[in-house]
């Protein structure tokens, strides 16, 4: 049984927040410099989970990433020789 998951953005004031970003889903990095963490939630309650962090006043943006909803099954691409020879 798999679960779809997708990351979430989250872009912040204060690196002391993050232990109020963490409880919402699995950290999966941080970025220091540019305020902002890479969460991993689950699809089905990722709308609920949107609406509670943008209730915090530290958190400034919320982005969803689009990478479950991209294809990733191309066409007319040569394959890798090295990773056939193996």
């Amino acid at each position: 049984m798999r679960v779809n998951r997708q990351g979430l953005m989250i872009w912040f004031q204060h690196m002391k927040n993050i232990k109020h970003i963490k409880r919402f889903g699995h950290l999966l990095y941080v970025s220091k410099r540019q305020k902002y963490a890479v969460i991993y939630v689950n699809q089905d309650t990722i709308e609920q989970v949107e609406a509670k962090l943008l209730q915090f006043p530290f958190i400034t943006e919320v982005q969803y990433s689009y990478k479950p909803f991209l294809r990733t099954n191309f066409e007319n691409v040569k394959p890798d020789e090295a990773k056939q020879n193996n």
